[in-house]
């Protein structure tokens, strides 16, 4: 099993979320979070005052997928969150050991 951990634009959400649905892919998890990369941020004004924005707000995509579905789930969320500018965001892949539905103790590729 593998762990993808995907961080997009915000408003690339529901285009990955329907990319994902339509290959199969139901289980994930969301979390908004900021952060930079190479981008470092950009300068906003508010009421005459210049201030910098360095930790932007991005989306946290978690889900834990067989081995043998990795490649397929990888281009679809390339392929959907995609805008060709600095900031798309990044995926990292993770080996998961085990994994244990609580409420029937499931093990393994049952629990997806």
């Amino acid at each position: 099993m593998k762990k993808i951990e995907a961080i997009i634009q915000p408003f690339k959400l529901e285009e990955v979320k329907e990319a994902l649905k339509a290959i199969g892919v139901d289980g994930m998890t969301v979390t908004e979070v900021r952060g930079h990369g190479r981008q470092k941020g950009h300068k906003e004004v508010y009421r005459g005052q210049e201030y910098m924005v360095d930790l932007l707000p991005k989306m946290k995509l978690e889900m834990v997928i067989p081995a043998a579905r990795l490649d397929e789930v990888i281009k679809a969320v390339v392929g959907a969150a995609r805008t060709g500018k600095i900031g798309d965001g990044k995926i990292f892949v993770y080996d998961v050991v085990d994994a244990i539905r609580i409420r029937n103790e499931d093990r393994g590729e049952a629990t997806l």
